[in-house]
Protein backbone atom coordinates (compact mmCIF):
# COMPACT_ATOMS: atom_id res chain seq x y z
CA UNK A 1 0.00 0.00 0.00
CA UNK A 2 1.42 3.32 -1.08
CA UNK A 3 1.52 6.06 1.56
CA UNK A 4 2.34 9.75 1.35
CA UNK A 5 4.82 11.45 3.68
CA UNK A 6 5.42 15.20 3.89
CA UNK A 7 9.19 15.82 3.99
CA UNK A 8 9.09 16.95 7.62
CA UNK A 9 7.30 13.74 8.69
CA UNK A 10 9.68 11.64 6.61
CA UNK A 11 12.67 13.23 8.36
CA UNK A 12 11.20 12.85 11.84
CA UNK A 13 10.02 9.26 11.31
CA UNK A 14 12.68 7.91 8.96
CA UNK A 15 12.87 4.49 10.63
CA UNK A 16 9.12 4.01 10.26
CA UNK A 17 9.23 5.23 6.65
CA UNK A 18 11.93 2.66 5.84
CA UNK A 19 10.12 -0.15 7.66
CA UNK A 20 6.90 0.60 5.82
CA UNK A 21 8.71 0.71 2.47
CA UNK A 22 9.92 -2.83 3.15
CA UNK A 23 6.70 -4.15 4.69
CA UNK A 24 4.02 -2.31 2.72
CA UNK A 25 5.58 -1.12 -0.53
CA UNK A 26 6.51 2.22 -2.06
CA UNK A 27 6.26 5.33 0.13
CA UNK A 28 5.85 8.72 -1.56
CA UNK A 29 7.61 11.75 -0.05
CA UNK A 30 5.96 15.10 -0.78
CA UNK A 31 6.98 18.74 -0.44
CA UNK A 32 4.24 21.36 -0.39
CA UNK A 33 1.84 18.68 -1.66
CA UNK A 34 3.98 17.86 -4.71
CA UNK A 35 5.45 14.36 -5.12
CA UNK A 36 9.18 14.66 -4.56
CA UNK A 37 10.55 11.14 -4.22
CA UNK A 38 9.62 7.53 -3.65
CA UNK A 39 11.18 5.21 -1.08
CA UNK A 40 11.20 1.53 -2.07
CA UNK A 41 12.88 -1.48 -0.57
CA UNK A 42 16.18 -2.66 -2.03
CA UNK A 43 14.66 -5.80 -3.55
CA UNK A 44 12.20 -3.82 -5.67
CA UNK A 45 14.91 -1.31 -6.59
CA UNK A 46 17.21 -4.05 -7.86
CA UNK A 47 14.31 -5.67 -9.72
CA UNK A 48 13.71 -2.35 -11.50
CA UNK A 49 17.40 -2.24 -12.44
CA UNK A 50 17.31 -5.85 -13.58
CA UNK A 51 20.01 -6.82 -11.07
CA UNK A 52 19.70 -10.36 -9.77
CA UNK A 53 20.05 -10.63 -6.01
CA UNK A 54 22.26 -13.31 -4.51
CA UNK A 55 20.47 -15.60 -2.08
CA UNK A 56 21.23 -14.50 1.45
CA UNK A 57 19.94 -15.24 4.91
CA UNK A 58 18.52 -11.80 5.68
CA UNK A 59 16.67 -11.65 2.38
CA UNK A 60 15.12 -15.04 3.05
CA UNK A 61 13.96 -13.93 6.49
CA UNK A 62 12.60 -10.55 5.44
CA UNK A 63 10.96 -11.60 2.19
CA UNK A 64 9.57 -15.01 3.07
CA UNK A 65 11.58 -17.34 0.90
CA UNK A 66 9.87 -20.64 0.24
CA UNK A 67 10.79 -23.44 2.60
CA UNK A 68 13.00 -25.23 0.02
CA UNK A 69 14.87 -22.02 -0.81
CA UNK A 70 15.24 -21.17 2.87
CA UNK A 71 16.50 -24.67 3.62
CA UNK A 72 19.06 -24.40 0.81
CA UNK A 73 20.29 -21.07 2.19
CA UNK A 74 20.69 -22.53 5.68
CA UNK A 75 22.56 -25.53 4.22
CA UNK A 76 24.97 -23.15 2.47
CA UNK A 77 25.60 -21.23 5.68
CA UNK A 78 26.23 -24.43 7.64
CA UNK A 79 28.57 -25.75 4.94
CA UNK A 80 30.59 -22.51 5.01
CA UNK A 81 30.80 -22.52 8.81
CA UNK A 82 31.84 -26.19 9.06
CA UNK A 83 35.33 -25.21 7.92
CA UNK A 84 35.57 -22.59 10.68
CA UNK A 85 34.55 -24.81 13.61
CA UNK A 86 35.85 -26.02 15.99
CA UNK A 87 38.63 -23.56 16.58
CA UNK A 88 41.71 -24.14 18.69
CA UNK A 89 41.84 -21.72 21.60
CA UNK A 90 45.12 -20.73 23.23
CA UNK A 91 44.51 -20.72 26.99
CA UNK A 92 47.82 -19.13 27.98
CA UNK A 93 47.59 -16.98 31.11
CA UNK A 94 49.05 -13.55 30.26
CA UNK A 95 48.69 -12.28 33.83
Amino acid sequence: MESRWPVQDAKQRLSELLRRAVDEGPQIVTKHGEELAVVIDIVHYRELLGVELPADFKLALTHGAGSDEFSDILDEIVAEREHDLPRDIDLVDHG
